[in-house]
């Protein structure tokens, strides 16, 4: 994956790209945690989103290389 992408005239950098990706992964995984009733088994909801979000992001950032 190059280091930017050409958006229009614009130069995108590729972390931008998985930011969105990884925000979207999370969305898709906070919708089943909550559906299924995860959260009722941690302590704090959005220290957990954070982190997860972390994970996810720098799973797909490993790509980058």
């Amino acid at each position: 994956m190059p280091r930017e992408i050409a958006l229009g005239d614009a130069l995108v950098p590729g972390l931008l790209i998985l930011f969105v990706l990884a925000l979207l992964a999370l969305w898709l995984l906070d919708t089943l945690a909550g559906r299924v009733g995860f959260y009722r088994f941690v302590w704090h909801p959005p220290l957990f989103r954070l982190g997860v979000f972390v994970c996810v992001f720098g799973a797909f950032a490993l790509f980058l290389i």
